[in-house]
């Protein structure tokens, strides 16, 4: 039996998300055939996570062409384009469907533990890139497979790797300890389970995005119905006009709104703020927790923490292939200064395609927000844009490849997540509504960055 080329290997993608099934979409579209690896047990396993959540962005910007090119002869209708779903909307009624058209080609239950040229370690340069890539993986019970693929595509995110509570990026001593009152995600407190956790308890809140805005209006309204309630909201930095976001003035209504009630928490006495505060350790006190601070600052005792500092990527199961990473953010060198938080925000990330994606191992592509590292600037169309590219130049088509293809709202896609349940709000944003500039829609030409204000 003969030895299939590389050319004839599956292209192997990590995550069955957003971006990992739209890139699925785009090779199948181009007559390559993927293999997708999820190591839950379903589609979107990281969105379900979230499922509780909902999107800044609605419907019509949350959906990929060449996936929906794929559903179509299925049936399937894409929901109202002006709705904002949820990360469970997203998942079950776009996510699942898309995975189950593409069949066997998705797998669950398969977890990647590492990425290599066939026979070659990240030291060997002699035949390497003549050698296709080997992908070891582990599935249920601790069994392990190893796959070989012409091209590595990791759509993985950043789910897994929240930020830790301390302040310089590692783990505050202390906070491993008392994991059991930590979490790292934005509650439910719709779930019964959940809603106990925090009901009449004082709860620490570490963050300053929208995510530790939805967890701070949350629990405001958890107060405002359970006596005891309290949350503290934990800054490294004060407060200052901006820390709030644009409220009223934010284009974007989702996330004003989520500033606004946020602000409203603090102000009705539901949450109170700790400025300045740069978490060194967590102490016992009994069966509460004392957050104390790098100048020796402690707070009053809290029984719970919610720490909500962003997410890092996870780069141990690449560690034998060549990637080049900025220093900083651990994003592909030439994407990072187009994505750098410092200086740009959603709005003026202008889409890019695989030249800022590539890395000194030819064939493998970090994508979505994994390709992002620790930027939290990430939009969901940004990343359909990404593996568009990316698909058309393991197919050969560079010149569709340094294309770029996205009509972009000028205002940015914000993906991310919010409060968002008020029609009218959500109708607003429709007609006209954005997260930078005046509404206009805007071609991106070749390598033509954006001018469009922050997001």
């Amino acid at each position: 039996m003969s030895t299939p080329t590389t050319d004839q290997l599956p292209v192997v993608i990590v995550g069955s998300g957003p971006v990992g099934l739209a890139a699925a979409a785009h090779l199948v579209g181009r007559g390559i055939e993927p293999l997708v690896l999820e190591a839950g047990p379903s589609a979107g396993t990281a969105v379900r996570d979230w499922s509780h959540v909902r999107l800044f962005s609605p419907w019509s910007e949350v959906v990929d062409p060449a996936a929906e090119k794929l559903l179509a002869p299925t049936g399937w209708v894409r929901p109202d384009g002006s709705v904002y779903p949820t990360g469970g909307d997203w998942a079950e009624s776009y996510l699942q469907p898309l995975a189950d058209v593409l069949g066997d080609r998705v797998r669950y239950g398969v977890r990647v533990t590492g990425v290599a040229r066939a026979g070659r370690d990240r030291i060997v340069d002699s035949g390497r890139e003549e050698q296709p890539f080997t992908v070891h993986i582990e599935l249920a019970g601790g069994r392990e497979e190893r796959l070989t693929a012409r091209a590595v595509v990791d759509a993985s995110g950043t789910w897994a790797v929240p930020g830790p509570m301390g302040a310089d990026g590692l783990p505050a001593l202390g906070e491993k300890a008392a994991s059991e009152r930590v979490s790292y995600r934005v509650p439910d407190l719709k779930d019964r389970a959940v809603r106990a956790r925090y009901a009449g308890k004082r709860i620490a809140v570490v963050g300053s995005g929208a995510s530790a805005f939805t967890a701070l209006a949350s629990l405001a309204d958890l107060a405002k119905e359970e006596d005891g309630t309290h949350a503290v909201w934990i800054l490294r930095r004060g407060i200052t006009g901006s820390t709030y976001g644009g409220g009223e003035a934010d284009q974007l209504p989702a996330r004003g709104a989520l500033g606004l009630r946020a602000k409203a928490a603090v102000e009705s006495g539901h949450a109170s703020a700790a400025t300045g505060f740069r978490t060194e350790a967590v102490e016992r006190e009994g069966d509460r927790l004392v957050l104390v601070a790098e100048d020796g600052r402690r707070l009053d005792p809290v029984d719970e923490v919610i720490v909500l500092t962003g997410f890092r990527p996870d780069l141990s199961f690449l560690s034998e292939v060549r990637l080049g990473l900025d220093e900083r953010l651990q994003a592909p060198t030439a994407l990072a200064p187009l994505i750098d938080p410092n200086v740009h925000s959603c709005g003026t990330v202008y889409p890019h395609g695989v030249n800022e994606l590539s890395h000194p191992e030819q064939g493998v592509y970090l994508v979505g927000m994994k390709s992002y590292g620790r930027a939290p600037t990430f939009l969901a169309m940004t990343g359909y844009e990404q593996v568009r590219s990316v698909a058309a130049s393991i197919a050969g088509d560079q010149e569709a490849a340094e294309r770029v293809e996205l009509t972009l709202p000028e205002t940015g896609v914000c993906g991310g997540a919010g409060l968002f349940d008020d029609p009218d709000a959500a109708q607003s944003q429709t007609d006209g509504g954005g997260c930078c500039a005046a509404p206009a829609t805007l071609q991106i030409g070749i390598g033509a960055p954006t001018t469009s204000g922050g997001c």
